[in-house]
Order: structure tokens, then C-alpha cells, then sequence
């Protein structure tokens, strides 16, 4: 496996020629002058957009299957993929929907950046069994500590990695976040961000994570 360097910002066109690549898959995050300068060298390029929902994920997989030759494996990666969705959406049918808050950026506390309506974020409290208490935003925005307080949340998310700071005590240790419920009860879980803000086949892994996260009596 051969590195290319960071894909945000300028792509190293020279790295990607040297690997003599049949195919290159680009992301609706990709810019288009980008896109434009990898066939201006020739390359066979592909966009797939981004999905806000497991059928769209599903779709993606199905696209490359089909643009690699590969459709047998990708059926059969989509029916395993099908088949733990089903199961995490059978366990949490019908269960009391927690109010649960997923900070995707916690630079400021006192305005965190989460995710609302429209996102995979979003999809997946709802499939694991809560409710996005910050569904009424529309996709990315930042919510106000004192909004927070207001609604309470019984669980808090957040997304981890190795450029994320935040850890589960110093969360819990912010000004004014020691009187929610969530951090009271010690409900604060990190979920891995390669998890759930990529879209991509490792969010059933987020899904499976934040189901046990958010009803823990359900995977007993």
C-alpha cells in the first residue's frame, strides 16, 4: 500500500500517476477542478456522493462492485452488512427513545458543533434507539451550552480519534456540563470517528457501538 499524502487540499497528482491506478474513486467532498485535473491526465475517475442513510451506502457498494468487476463480493459484503442492521433495528424496535447529543467538535465548549437532520450521524441514533436532540437543526451546526443544559441529554456521544482531544473524564469535567444527566449518570462514550463520520461499510460498527451505548440492557 502506497501513501499519497493528504487528500485534503491540493492531491498529489504526481503520487497518484506513479501508481498507475485503473480506477480512482473521489468523494462529493472532492473538489471538482480536482476531479477535472485527474482525467485531464488521463485517469478513469469516478464521484461517489456522500450517503445520509444505509441505502445510500448500500448503493455506493453495489457502484464499486460493479465498476471493479467485483459484484459477487460486493453482494456479498451489502447481505452481511444488511443482516447486522436488521439485528440492531429488531433489538431497538419499540424501546423508550433517549435523548442523546453527538458532538462532532468540542473546540468550544460552550458551543459545540453536532449533527442534525439530514446527516448519517443522525440516522444512526435513530436506528440504535434514540433521539436527536438536536434533530431540528438541519446537518452540521453548533448548539449552545445552555440549550444543552435546557434539553438535558441522557447520553452523549462524541467522536474520537487521534486528533481529538476530548476524553470521556475531560468532557465530564467541563464548566457548566456536570449537571446533565448524561454525565451524572456516567453516560459519555467515545465512538470511534473512522466509525461514524466516514461514510463508508464501518458505519454498521458505529451503529453497533452506539446501540450498546445508548440501551446497554438490550446486548445483555
Amino acid at each position: 500500500m502506497s501513501s499519497i499524502g493528504s487528500t485534503f487540499g491540493q492531491l498529489n497528482t504526481e503520487a497518484i500517476v506513479a501508481l498507475q491506478p485503473d480506477l480512482v474513486l473521489a468523494a462529493s467532498i472532492t473538489a471538482p477542478e480536482q476531479v477535472q485535473a485527474l482525467e485531464g491526465l488521463g485517469l478513469t475517475t469516478y464521484v461517489l456522493s456522500d450517503p445520509i442513510d444505509f441505502d445510500g451506502l448500500y448503493q455506493n457498494l453495489q457502484t464499486v462492485g460493479e465498476l471493479t468487476g467485483r459484484q459477487a463480493e460486493a453482494a456479498e459484503l451489502l447481505a452481511a452488512l444488511e443482516a447486522r442492521v436488521t439485528a440492531v433495528e429488531e433489538k431497538t424496535q419499540g424501546v423508550e427513545r433517549l435523548r442523546v447529543f453527538y458532538e462532532a467538535d468540542g473546540t468550544d465548549p460552550t458551543a459545540p458543533w453536532t449533527t442534525g437532520s439530514g446527516t448519517f450521524q443522525s440516522v444512526l441514533i435513530d436506528l440504535a434507539g434514540g433521539s436527536n436532540v438536536a434533530g431540528e437543526i438541519a446537518g452540521w451546526g453548533q448548539f449552545s451550552l445552555e440549550q444543552l443544559v435546557a434539553i438535558d441529554p441522557q447520553v452523549i456521544l462524541f467522536g474520537s480519534g487521534s486528533f481529538v482531544p476530548t476524553t470521556v473524564d475531560s468532557l465530564a469535567a467541563r464548566p457548566g456540563w456536570g449537571t446533565m444527566s448524561a454525565v451524572v449518570d456516567g453516560r459519555v462514550y467515545a465512538v470511534d470517528t473512522n466509525w461514524v463520520d466516514r461514510p463508508g461499510p464501518r458505519l454498521v460498527e458505529a451503529l453497533e457501538a452506539m446501540a450498546r451505548f445508548i440501551h446497554p440492557e438490550l446486548f445483555d
